[in-house]
C-alpha cells in the first residue's frame, strides 16, 4: 500500500516538474502571431477549397498578410466583396476578379451509355476509371458516381437520377475544387452569364463518337461555319466556345439550330 502511495507521490511530482518546464518552453519560445492574420482569416469563406493555392485559409490569410507579393483577391469563393476587405486590411490594391460558375459538360447519361462492362466495384470516379478508363464507352464521359458531388464544400452540386452531376448556380462559388477532382475533366469553370455552351468532352471522331453516345459533339464544324462572330473553334474534334465573345455580341445563336446532335445547349 505504502510503495503504490510513493509511486503516485513521485509520478505526480514528475508530472509537475515536466509541466513547469513545458510553460517556461512555450513562454521563452513562443512565437508572436500578427493578430491581422486571424481577422483576415475570420473574414474568408471557409471553404478550405485551395483554390488561392494555399492548404486551407488560414494558410491563405497568413500568406497575404506576411508576404507583400500575395495578391489579396485570390479567394474565388469570396468573390469581389472579401477581395476588397484583405485588400483594404492588407493596404494592398485589389484587381477585379471574373465570376464563373462550374460547368459539367457532358449529358451522356446512365441511360444512353454504351458500357463496356458492368462495374461492380467502389462507388469513386476515380476509382472505376482505373479499370479500363470507367464502365462507359466512351472514355471522356461522366463516370457518374459523384465525386465531384462530395467533393463540393459548399454544397453546390447533386447528382441527378441520370447519374450526371447537377451545379446549383446559387450555391457555386467558382472554386473549382470539383474540377480537380473529377478524373475525366469534364468540369470547367467558365464565365457566369455565356449564352450557349457545348456540354461535351469527347475528342473521339465523329463516327466513333456517334456509336458511343447519342449527344456527342461530332467535331463537324458546322456551329462554327454558321458562328457570326467565330466564337466557335474546332480543337481536336470538339467544338469550343468563347464565352466572352458569345456574351458580348451574341443575341441570336445560330449555331444552335445547326447541331446534329443538340451537344450545343441553350443556357439562358
Amino acid at each position: 500500500m505504502e510503495t503504490a502511495i510513493m509511486v503516485v507521490i513521485v509520478m505526480t511530482a514528475i508530472g509537475l516538474v515536466f509541466g513547469l518546464i513545458l510553460a517556461f518552453a512555450d513562454k521563452k519560445f513562443s512565437i508572436e502571431v500578427n493578430p491581422l492574420i486571424h481577422i483576415v482569416d475570420d473574414i474568408l469563406p471557409k471553404g478550405q477549397c485551395g483554390s488561392c493555392g494555399y492548404a486551407g485559409c488560414i494558410a491563405y490569410a497568413e500568406a497575404v498578410v506576411l508576404n507583400p507579393e500575395v495578391l489579396p483577391n485570390l479567394c474565388t469563393p469570396g468573390k469581389k466583396p472579401v477581395a476588397d476587405l484583405v485588400a483594404e486590411l492588407t493596404g494592398k490594391s485589389a484587381p477585379d476578379i471574373e465570376p464563373q460558375i462550374a460547368q459539367v459538360r457532358c449529358k451522356n447519361t446512365i441511360t444512353q451509355a454504351v458500357k463496356k462492362y458492368n462495374y461492380a466495384g467502389v462507388e469513386d470516379c476515380i476509382a472505376a476509371s482505373l479499370i479500363q478508363g470507367g464502365p462507359k464507352g466512351c472514355q471522356y464521359g461522366c463516370v457518374g458516381f459523384g465525386t465531384c458531388v462530395h467533393s463540393c464544400p459548399f454544397d453546390a452540386m447533386i447528382m441527378g437520377d441520370d447519374h450526371l452531376p447537377l451545379v446549383d448556380e446559387k450555391k457555386c462559388t467558382g472554386c473549382g475544387k470539383c474540377a480537380t477532382v473529377c478524373p475525366k475533366e469534364i468540369i470547367h469553370m467558365t464565365a457566369i452569364g455565356a449564352p450557349v455552351a457545348v456540354l461535351c468532352n469527347s475528342r473521339d471522331k465523329g463516327v466513333v463518337a456517334r456509336k458511343l453516345c447519342s449527344v456527342d459533339c461530332l467535331g463537324c464544324g458546322l456551329c462554327a461555319k454558321n458562328c457570326l462572330f467565330d466564337a466557335i473553334t474546332v480543337e481536336d474534334n470538339l467544338a469550343v466556345v468563347d464565352p466572352k465573345i458569345c456574351m458580348q455580341k451574341c443575341n441570336n445563336p445560330t449555331c444552335l439550330e445547326k447541331c446534329p446532335t443538340a451537344a450545343i445547349y441553350d443556357l439562358r
